[in-house]
């Protein structure tokens, strides 16, 4: 690796932290570059992997005053990205590349519809709840199965995964935006975090990359929660979207 490589790997860090923060998708940032310094694709997407977990850790704690009040939530959908995670990374490490190449843009596009319909499909999921007694702290009963099925997503390549997981907390959560994306920013950073332990174990790791991608994520993981906490609800699903799309694209080209 080059010195002007490992410079670009390390803003591609920064970048992928600060979106990881404010959204999700960094992914999107930091893959395309570790494949361009000639890292395999496995290679790169594990490495990756680990390298983004100290970036989401950072984002979580940036945004630990929005997580106040929200113990008991997060426990429980945590056990969900947990086991999302595991089985994730196993299927990265035991299934080819392509077995997922279709059903990701799907989920990506079904993400950002959910994002732009959410407030309409969330308004119609409270009042419904509202005749039972209202929806639980925790949320909708499908909520901690959606959020597993994310953390399986997001263990075996984990761009556009906190668009999914905003989804389905907007939707199915009665609460703000901005405690959304703290709560999103904690079960990201689980699923990340198992996936990155398997990976060190058992998958091949270029820890340059890593190092790099790690210092970097930190950095971007504080930038993030300082601008993404200042934005607006709509702004904020806004960008959910455009990221999204971007994500899509990508995908599709």
């Amino acid at each position: 690796m080059t010195l002007l490589e490992a410079i670009a790997v390390l803003l591609a860090g920064v970048a992928a932290g600060t979106i990881n923060t404010v959204v999700g998708s960094g992914t999107l940032i930091t893959f395309p570059v570790l494949l361009a310094i000639g890292l395999s694709p496995v290679t790169a997407n594990v490495s990756n992997t680990i390298g983004l977990a100290p970036g989401s850790a950072s984002g979580a704690w940036g945004y630990r005053a929005e997580l106040v009040g929200q113990r008991g939530r997060l426990v429980r959908l945590a056990s969900a990205s947990f086991l999302g995670g595991v089985a994730g990374a196993v299927l990265l490490l035991v299934l080819p590349s392509s077995a997922f190449d279709t059903i990701v843009p799907v989920l990506i596009a079904l993400g950002v519809v959910l994002v732009l319909l959410g407030p309409r499909i969330s308004r119609r999921v409270a009042a419904r709840a509202e005749e039972r007694g209202g929806l639980p702290p925790h949320g909708a009963g499908w909520v901690w199965p959606a959020v597993g099925a994310a953390g399986v997503y997001g263990g075996y390549f984990g761009a556009a995964q906190g668009v999914l997981l905003m989804a389905i907390l907007g939707i199915g959560v009665d609460d703000t935006m901005q405690r959304h994306n703290a709560t999103k920013n904690v079960l990201a950073g689980i699923v990340n975090g198992i996936a990155a332990v398997l990976f060190i174990v058992v998958a091949d790791v270029d820890w340059r990359a890593v190092a790099l991608v790690a210092v970097g994520s930190v950095i971007g993981g504080q930038i993030g929660a300082t601008v993404g906490r200042r934005l607006p609800a709509n702004v904020l699903r806004a960008i959910i979207v455009v990221v999204g799309v971007a994500a899509l694209v990508s995908f599709l080209v």
